[in-house]
């Protein structure tokens, strides 16, 4: 009984994600646009033609219609059942170490928000302040829900990394965004210095990967967004971070 309980939570959870998800391509398609993310119905960014309700089914619409428009038949970009998808993993994986509880709502919401900001600054290598100062209310209920990481952990942590990346681009005009900064400071007070520590060095191996690849495509450009990657370095510590440090100080007989 308690299996099929478990099993029931966890397919309600996908499916939350899934239209959460679905909310998260409206805010990340319409905000760098300055366009209400409250009002009015989505449309196809191609001929702006409403969406049915019925079209807009989380991932399945995608290949009822076979990726393409109802309207004027132009295709979807696979990256919005992509999103919808990864979502509902995301709130599997957060329940999966949290449990359902309120670390799985703040978890979850910072993950949300973690996720328009990557696809906002791939799309346009920026980071909204909106999304940097909406992402200090979990971080600060973190200081609430999660007392393992003390005050002065978190102090350190704004420092950490937003410290040394400010000094960097003073040298360096162009080795990191401003929005980066603000992203790490935030991220450091919610995760502590150690999980600052490692969701940083998770940025820096697969920012680093990305950017020999396309240096061995020869298609690097001269700038490169990074803040993905501290997303998913985030993200990571959030979820699995005291787990990865556990198992790499066990390494040491620490």
């Amino acid at each position: 009984m308690v299996v099929f309980v478990n099993i029931i939570l966890y397919v309600y959870i996908f499916v939350l994600g899934l239209v959460i998800g679905s909310f998260l391509n409206v805010v990340i398609y319409r905000l760098p646009q300055e366009i209400s993310v409250a009002k009015g119905r989505s449309f196809c960014p191609h001929c702006h033609a409403p969406i049915k309700g019925y079209h807009n089914i989380p991932v399945f619409s995608y290949f009822w219609l076979r990726g393409k428009c109802a309207d004027c038949k132009e295709p979807i970009a696979i990256r919005y059942p992509l999103v919808e998808f990864f979502t509902g993993l995301m709130g599997i994986a957060i329940l999966a170490v949290y449990g359902f509880s309120f670390q799985w709502v703040v978890a979850f919401a910072i993950g949300a928000i973690l996720i328009c900001i990557t696809m906002i600054d791939f799309d346009t290598m920026t980071i909204p302040n909106g999304l940097v100062i909406t992402l200090m209310v979990p971080a600060l209920l973190c200081f609430f829900l999660f007392p393992q990481i003390g005050l002065l952990a978190r102090v350190i942590g704004i420092f950490v990394v937003s410290l040394p990346m400010l000094i960097l681009i003073l040298f360096i005009g162009d080795a990191f965004g401003g929005g980066d900064i603000k992203l790490m400071a935030v991220a450091g007070f919610m995760l502590g210095w150690q999980n600052t520590l490692l969701a940083t060095f998770i940025a820096l191996i697969l920012g680093g990967g990305v950017a020999v690849y396309l240096l061995a495509q020869k298609t690097a450009d001269k700038h490169m967004a990074f803040g993905p990657y501290l997303c998913i370095g985030i993200m990571t510590s959030i979820i699995f971070g005291d787990i990865i440090i556990g198992w790499y100080l066990s390494l040491f007989g620490l």
